[in-house]
């Protein structure tokens, strides 16, 4: 049985002929009775299809799950709404832009209209998501501290627990350092490991 490897306008690296190309269409080889594809091919328009060993992804260097990050919170000008109308706002004629980059665009907002709903809200939250990389190292820190220990007193066991989980829902390390895979579903996520039996 064969899986995708590749995904539709995709860019590889073609092997056989050394060069970039976009993948146009994922070309499945089914057979009769059976559920899943026996070979996938993939169509880059370079006159044949190609198999996936033939085939390279593009290396995704700008992201690398646990590696620091600094997000910053930014208030840009409120086109929609003129300063006098929004007196209401904690930042009149402004709302909080969560920059997640190097540079000052891009990252987290709300639309307008959601703001003026309940803007001291909104800033709340900001602020939350502008903590949350700082709060998850926090969270890592305690989980591979935990596991350090052969037995932790009874109160933080529930801690320790909650931020596991936590970490799990969101792709950090589990209690041994390594990474775990974030879920999707908080459903499919299986039980956190016991801690150590006492001795």
């Amino acid at each position: 049985m064969a899986k995708a490897h590749f995904h539709k306008n995709q860019r590889v690296f073609v092997k056989p002929v050394g060069t970039w190309a976009q993948v146009e269409r994922v070309l499945p080889q089914w057979t009769k009775g059976l559920n899943e594809p026996i070979r996938v091919y993939y169509d880059v328009g370079l006159g044949r299809d190609f198999s996936s060993e033939e085939l390279e992804a593009e290396p995704n260097a700008s992201y690398r799950p646990g590696e620091a990050e600094h997000w910053r919170l930014l208030r840009l000008q409120n086109k929609w709404q003129r300063r006098e109308d929004c007196g209401h706002h904690p930042h009149p004629g402004t709302f909080p832009v969560i920059v997640t980059g190097e540079r000052d665009w891009g990252g987290w907002r709300v639309p307008g209209a959601e703001y003026d709903l309940d803007p001291y809200r909104i800033e709340a939250q900001a602020r939350l998501l502008t903590a949350s990389p700082a709060l998850r190292a926090i969270a890592e820190r305690l989980v591979r501290t935990a596991a350090t220990f052969a037995k932790l007193p009874p109160e933080f066991e529930p801690i320790v627990r909650e931020a596991r989980d936590t970490l799990a829902r969101i792709g950090g390390p589990g209690p041994d350092g390594e990474a775990t895979a974030a879920f999707e579903d908080e459903e499919e996520a299986p039980p956190p490991p016991p801690f150590a039996a006492e001795a």
